[in-house]
């Protein structure tokens, strides 16, 4: 007969919340996660600089890393960038300083005290903190599938300088969120911890991936309302048009920072229909030197071959074609301490209606 495996987050949770039963009946542990918990942050929120203790408690969702845009446009239509590389994603998970022990004693003594442990375990009642970082008694939780012991705390170190640092979770669905899960823990000031997940300046960089903000991409057509079959359709974006977007983020109280940038370096263009051509034959209009892409339409160059444009060679009936138009970005970042490099270039997409007619000539 064969053996039903649960699952690693069902294990997970189920486990846990066992464990802490048995190890803490006087108060409540649970591994869970916050989705539809209406004390909790959502998923990409932004962070608070002034988030109060109890706030903090449940931002596990919520990362306090700082994003500023440093450099590009910042007015306009704007999106986010989709990474050409389908498999890359942000990390799914790593740790942030969370409390100093003032502000984990006033939390811990205050009120019910329920909040993250780590990002799938709550504790809920003031026993459970108090004897881990007060008293010194230990702690457990699930780490990578094994049952971890983590040695108490005297009095939240008070009087020592540093914080105490919790793992965070982008997204709490995702499977590998489950890799910062140990109980939050003692770090001093200026360290970073030796730990798996640990922050990085890539981390940073990675992070700040989602948060690149592009202008919409608006080309130049000639004609511009209304396409003729078999005659080109000259495309160009002018000069200026896009610049490169900086944007910085910091983690604090570590010192960390990382600034990714987005450099536009093409243009992509997918007619809408298998019935046309485009200049050039991939698809791809480079950007020239001076940050322009392709050469505008000047009077006479109907019949000429455009660097940048399509030939469409059926004409529309009724339902225009839906061209695509999206220019690449080239990305790249450096950070603390000299660290730099790659991360998978990103597009932005926009569609627009072309109406294609065809000329009629009677021969006489």
């Amino acid at each position: 007969m064969p053996v039903t495996v649960p699952s690693r987050r069902t294990a997970l949770q189920g486990a846990a919340v066992a464990t802490a039963a048995v190890l803490w009946a006087a108060g409540a542990a649970h591994a869970n996660d916050l989705t539809g918990n209406t004390t909790s942050p959502s998923p990409g929120s932004s962070p608070s600089g002034n988030a109060n203790d109890q706030e903090l408690s449940a931002a596990v969702t919520s990362s306090r890393i700082k994003v500023s845009q440093v450099s590009g446009p910042t007015g306009g239509k704007q999106g986010t960038l989709s990474s050409t590389d389908v498999t890359w994603e942000p990390p799914p998970c790593w740790y942030e300083p969370v409390y100093t022990p003032e502000q984990l004693k006033k939390f811990s003594e205050t009120g019910l005290a329920l909040g993250h442990v780590s990002p799938h375990a709550s504790w809920g009642g003031q026993k459970l903190w108090t004897d881990h970082y007060r008293d010194g008694k230990d702690a457990y939780n699930y780490e990578d599938g094994s049952l971890i012991t983590r040695k108490g705390y005297d009095n939240y170190n008070l009087g020592k300088e540093g914080y105490f640092w919790r793992g965070v979770a982008r997204d709490l669905e995702d499977p590998d969120s489950y890799g910062c899960e140990r109980v939050m823990f003692w770090q001093n000031a200026g360290e970073i911890p030796d730990v798996p997940n640990a922050p990085t300046a890539e981390t940073l960089a990675e992070y700040a991936y989602d948060k690149v903000k592009v202008p919409d991409t608006e080309i130049d057509l000639k004609p511009a309302a209304r396409s003729t079959v078999n005659l080109p359709t000259w495309v160009w974006l002018d000069k200026g048009t896009f610049k490169d977007v900086k944007v910085r983020a910091e983690l604090p109280n570590t010192g960390l920072w990382a600034e990714t940038t987005a450099k536009p370096i093409a243009l992509h263009l997918e007619p809408g229909t298998e019935d046309a051509e485009t200049f050039p034959a991939s698809g791809n209009c480079e950007i020239n030197e001076d940050g322009s892409i392709g050469t505008p339409y000047t009077k006479g160059d109907a019949d000429k071959t455009p660097p940048c444009g399509i030939r469409y060679l059926r004409a529309t009936n009724g339902t225009p074609y839906q061209l695509k138009a999206s220019i690449t970005w080239q990305i790249s970042w450096e950070g603390t301490g000299g660290a730099n490099g790659d991360l998978p270039d990103g597009t932005f997409e926009t569609t627009q209606d072309m109406n294609v007619q065809e000329i009629q000539s009677i021969n006489r």
